[in-house]
C-alpha cells in the first residue's frame, strides 16, 4: 500500500511539473506580438486561398506567416507583406503595426528592387545572352544600390520595433541542374540560380550586420527546384504569369515554415 502511495504521488508530481511546462510553453507563444512584412514570397502568392482584406496583395492562409501564427498562437498577429512590394512599399506601408511590445518580425524583401520578374520575363523570351545580360544588371544593382535600400528597411525596423527579433527570409534556387527539363537551356537556369544566391549573400549581410537572423531556404528547397521530381516553385505560367516563379502550397509549409520556426 505504502509502495502505491509513492507511485501515486510521484505520478501526479510528474503530471504536475508536465502541465506547468506546457502551460509555460503557452504563455510565451500567447506572448508573441508578431508582425509579416515583406514581398510576395511572405505575402504567398502562388500559394492559392487568398484573403478577401488582403487585395491585390494576395496575402493567403497557406503561406508561411499565417502558418505559423496557426501553429502557435501569438497574442497579436499582423499580416501586412504583399505582392510587388520592393524596400520602399514596406517602410511607406507596412510598418504601421511595429511598437515597442512587437517582439518575432519577418520579412523577404528585395527581389522586386532588383527586377526580378524582369530578369525571369528576359530570361524566358530572350536568347542566352539576352538573359545574362540581364542578369548582369540585376548583380550590378545587388552590389551598388540594394545594400542602401535594406539597410533603410532594417533600420525603419530597429526604430519602430527595438526589442522585436527579426528573421530576414532569403529566396531559393530556383532550378534543379544536370536534368533533362522542357524549358530554360542550363546556361539560364544556372545564371539564375547563381543570382538568387548571389543576391541572398547580399541580404545576410545587410541582415547580420542590424543584428537580423538571415533565413536560408535554399536548404529546405533542396530537391524540390523547378526541373526536379517534385518541385515546390511554379515554373513559367501564361495562364496565370504572376504566380510563376513563386512558391507553392508546399513550398511555403516545407520550405518557408521549418525555416522560419528553426530561427524564430
Amino acid at each position: 500500500m505504502r509502495r502505491f502511495r509513492l507511485t501515486a504521488y510521484v505520478t501526479s508530481l510528474f503530471l504536475a511539473i508536465g502541465l506547468a511546462l506546457a502551460g509555460a510553453g503557452t504563455a510565451q507563444a500567447a506572448g508573441v506580438n508578431y508582425v509579416a512584412l515583406g514581398d510576395s514570397y511572405s505575402s504567398g502568392v502562388g500559394a492559392g486561398s487568398y484573403t478577401s482584406e488582403s487585395g491585390d496583395c494576395k496575402r493567403s492562409t497557406k503561406a508561411y506567416p499565417y502558418l505559423w501564427q496557426a501553429a502557435h498562437s501569438p497574442a497579436s498577429f499582423n499580416f501586412m507583406a504583399c505582392s510587388g512590394a520592393v524596400t520602399t512599399d514596406v517602410i511607406n506601408n507596412q510598418l504601421g503595426p511595429l511598437n515597442s511590445s512587437t517582439s518575432l518580425v519577418s520579412i523577404s524583401i528585395g527581389g522586386n528592387d532588383a527586377g526580378f520578374a524582369d530578369v525571369m520575363l528576359t530570361c524566358v523570351l530572350g536568347n542566352d545572352n539576352d538573359c545574362l545580360s540581364r542578369i548582369a544588371t540585376a548583380r550590378a544593382y545587388v552590389d551598388s544600390t540594394l545594400p542602401g535600400r535594406l539597410d533603410t528597411v532594417y533600420s525603419a525596423i530597429s526604430a519602430k520595433a527595438p526589442s522585436a527579433h527579426v528573421v530576414v527570409l532569403g529566396y531559393p534556387s530556383f532550378y534543379k541542374l544536370g536534368t533533362s527539363c522542357i524549358g530554360l537551356s542550363e546556361t539560364k537556369r544556372s545564371a539564375i540560380n547563381d543570382a538568387a544566391a548571389y543576391m541572398d549573400a547580399a541580404i545576410a549581410k545587410r541582415a547580420a550586420n542590424h543584428g537580423f537572423t538571415f533565413g536560408d531556404v535554399r536548404t529546405t528547397f533542396s530537391g524540390h527546384e523547378i526541373c526536379s521530381g517534385s518541385p515546390w516553385l511554379h515554373s513559367v505560367n501564361w495562364l496565370n504569369i504572376g504566380e510563376s516563379y513563386h512558391p507553392t502550397a508546399g513550398g511555403q509549409s516545407s520550405g518557408y515554415l521549418p525555416v522560419l520556426n528553426s530561427a524564430a
